[in-house]
């Protein structure tokens, strides 16, 4: 399940790279700093290293989708308090907050659109809310993508950027691995591609279930890609891990992801593979 503690390093996956205020700020992957407006006309990419820092769901669709052909699905499917849940606050409190702040029921974002007039169905989590975390939610509307798709035979595209599953939910959390990875073995029995598109950072039960069943598996370059975190790894077997380890390069050079695409270069690539399709 998702934990998420205060960022300590480059390589820490608790928690999502945040973009602080003011006219500079620090890469997370190279430690350079950065002059704010040159990161802004860059894409919120690195100028020195390359490292994507993540983007509002917005601005991916934006990026990714033709102007004005994106139909949002399922806005208003809300998450329960299934199991009356309380850490430091009840989990109602958590949800409310982050509704607020994001203005999105939880943290998934569905619909159909046009890639350059490819029609697609698409998913595209969250980080801001909640850390992207899975619960019956966001499991049931990767569900409702798959099966549209299946039904209409459909390509289906998912931009992943996830902790993990959500703890407040507990075992219902932890089902939706199951769930998603069903409905995407059923859309590829139907020969239907499913292109998933892993950004910083992809962790946990979404790593484990539908995010690495792609036909195509695409990554951004330097994305943190994984299930447990590189400190919990190094802790339970005792020994240092490589350099990049869970990077998107090493996940590449070892055969676990299929390519590396630049965020300028993503609408392009798509493009291409679903002409291929």
């Amino acid at each position: 399940m998702a934990w998420f503690k205060k960022r300590r390093g480059a390589d820490d996956t608790d928690a999502g790279p945040k973009i602080s205020e003011g006219l500079w700020l620090k890469c997370p992957v190279c430690r350079e700093t950065i002059f704010r407006k040159e990161f802004e006309r860059n894409g919120k990419i690195c100028p020195k290293c390359e490292y994507h820092f993540p983007i509002t769901v917005d601005e991916r669709i934006g990026l990714l989708l033709d102007a004005e052909s994106f139909t949002e699905w399922e806005k208003d499917l809300q998450p329960k308090d299934i199991l009356g849940f309380k850490d430091t606050q009840p989990y109602t409190d958590r949800l409310k907050r982050s509704q607020d702040k994001t203005g999105r029921a939880d943290a998934i974002v569905i619909g159909e659109g046009r890639i350059n007039g490819h029609h697609i169905n698409l998913s595209v989590f969250d980080f801001s809310f909640m850390g992207g975390s899975m619960g019956t939610v966001v499991g049931e509307k990767v569900l409702i993508t798959a099966e549209a798709s299946r039904e209409t035979r459909t390509p289906l595209i998912i931009i992943s950027t996830s902790g993990g599953a959500r703890m407040q939910e507990g075992m219902f959390s932890l089902m939706q691995m199951a769930k998603t990875a069903a409905a995407i073995g059923r859309l590829s029995d139907t020969g239907v591609p499913f292109i998933s598109v892993l950004t910083d950072p992809t962790f946990g039960g979404v790593t484990a279930s539908f995010a690495m069943l792609g036909d195509i598996i695409i990554a951004e370059p330097k994305a943190l890609i994984g299930f447990a975190g590189p400190r919990v790894i190094e802790q339970t077997i005792k020994q240092r891990l490589p350099k990049g380890f869970q990077r998107a390069e090493f996940l590449l050079e070892h055969g676990m992801i299929d390519m590396i695409v630049p965020r300028r270069d993503m609408k392009a690539t798509l493009t291409t593979l679903l002409a291929f399709f």
